[in-house]
């Protein structure tokens, strides 16, 4: 089977040129049609991502028409000769592999991209793109992915601010379904960071700012409540988890806030991050008692920690993604055999078969049976060998070395099995 991949990503170009090359979902279905109609390519399958797009497919076009078709489909008038790579066969297969696992990503081991992976897969399914080559090609993966995820910690540790918020609350309260959560602020760090509490299962979330349409857009989005900051007093009582990033240029968490919220909770302790810089929360709130702060610092430590962790694991990954190659092309070129395999046994059954029937006439016209097994024994050699010994003669005639010596190795394979 010919596999083929050819792909830009965030290591070959800047994301103003990999905009251009982007494919919505209602584009990729348009460009899968174009393949096949124009190109001819009969299994196809486009991933388009922030980070990458990438066309997979099997078959004989070569890289430099899908290189055009790429460069021309989008109507830009690209020029994305030195931003490409094509990958074929054992090196698409791998690379194929690593995308699924997470291994080629711009964050290491994220999981997004093995979603994204299978929604690429479904919509060629869909539209009639994918055949018994490129089926196989991604189930393997898919299945290659399962492997790295359960056999190694790749995505074990949280490796961006927000998802380290999150994994130092569970910390210290294991269940978030039992917790409320208070973010002060409704900028893009504090979204982000809202969003993985919700994913997470906070019970209940406040997002406080100090322009409250703002903080209702993003507390209607995460099915929350939104307060001005005139309301950070009560909202502190009431809060588990504060995170604050504003863009404040003064505390605006005070120590004596905090002490008074403490007590209101009857000293049922809070979890604190300030994300903010300059800092939303003074430093001194971390010398109360029952109450854990952190700052943005001790988040980037955790996450350059984690980080560290991954890259140890990848080595683990690869390893394992080595051993799926290995054993998917080796499966795939037995299967591609099969036809040839067949041929063979066919005509050697025919050759047993006529030779049968000679013999057994020999018998009935009253040879003895040595003579007969001699005839046979003969008979057989000769004719199984025809076949190889003047493929083998041909290819001496035309200096056909390599067929030459695939025809030798596997006559003398056979002899050595014996």
């Amino acid at each position: 089977m010919a596999f083929n991949i050819l792909g830009i990503n965030h290591k070959t170009a800047p994301v103003a040129l990999r905009e251009k090359v982007a494919f919505s979902e209602d584009r990729l279905v348009a460009a899968l049609r174009t393949l096949r109609e124009q190109i001819g390519i009969a299994e196809v399958v486009i991933l388009s991502t922030c980070n990458r797009t990438e066309v997979y497919w099997s078959g004989s076009a070569s890289g430099a028409q899908l290189s055009r078709w790429l460069e021309q489909h989008h109507g830009n008038n690209l020029d994305l000769a030195a931003s490409l790579y094509v990958h074929q066969e054992s090196r698409a297969v791998e690379h194929a592999f690593s995308v699924a696992s997470g291994l080629d990503s711009m964050v290491l081991g994220e999981v997004q991209i093995l979603g994204q992976l299978k929604d690429a897969y479904r919509i060629a399914q869909e539209n009639g793109s994918t055949g018994p080559a490129l089926n196989k090609l991604f189930q393997a993966a898919f299945s290659a992915a399962k492997r790295v995820r359960s056999e190694t910690l790749i995505g074990a540790n949280a490796v961006s601010l927000a998802s380290a918020t999150v994994s130092l609350a569970r910390r210290v309260f294991e269940d978030l379904g039992d917790h409320s959560a208070l973010i002060v602020g409704a900028g893009d760090m504090n979204a982000l960071t809202a969003r993985h509490f919700a994913s997470g299962g906070i019970k209940r979330m406040v997002i406080a700012n100090r322009t409250v349409a703002r903080a209702q857009a993003l507390a209607n989005e995460l099915n929350g409540h939104a307060v001005g900051l005139g309301d950070l007093d009560k909202e502190l009582a009431a809060a588990d988890i504060v995170i604050s990033c504003t863009a404040s240029p003064d505390p605006i968490i005070t120590k004596r806030a905090v002490a008074a919220a403490i007590r209101a909770r009857r000293r049922r302790p809070i979890f604190m991050v300030d994300l903010a810089v300059p800092r939303d929360i003074e430093p001194s709130v971390g010398e109360l008692e029952d109450v854990y702060l952190f700052s943005i610092d001790d988040l980037q430590q955790l996450v350059d920690e984690n980080i560290q962790q991954r890259e140890i694991a990848a080595g683990g990954a690869r390893q394992l993604i080595a051993e799926e190659v290995t054993r998917f092309l080796s499966e795939s070129r037995a299967q591609d055999a099969g036809p040839a395999i067949r041929v063979l046994r066919q005509q050697a059954e025919g050759i047993r078969n006529q030779s049968l029937e000679q013999a057994r006439r020999l018998l009935a016209g009253g040879k003895s049976p040595d003579e007969v097994i001699e005839y046979l024994a003969n008979t057989l050699t000769n004719r199984l060998l025809h076949g190889p010994t003047q493929a083998l003669r041909r290819a001496s005639e035309l200096a056909d070395l390599a067929l030459a010596e695939a025809i030798t190795r596997l006559l003398t394979e056979e002899r050595d099995r014996h």
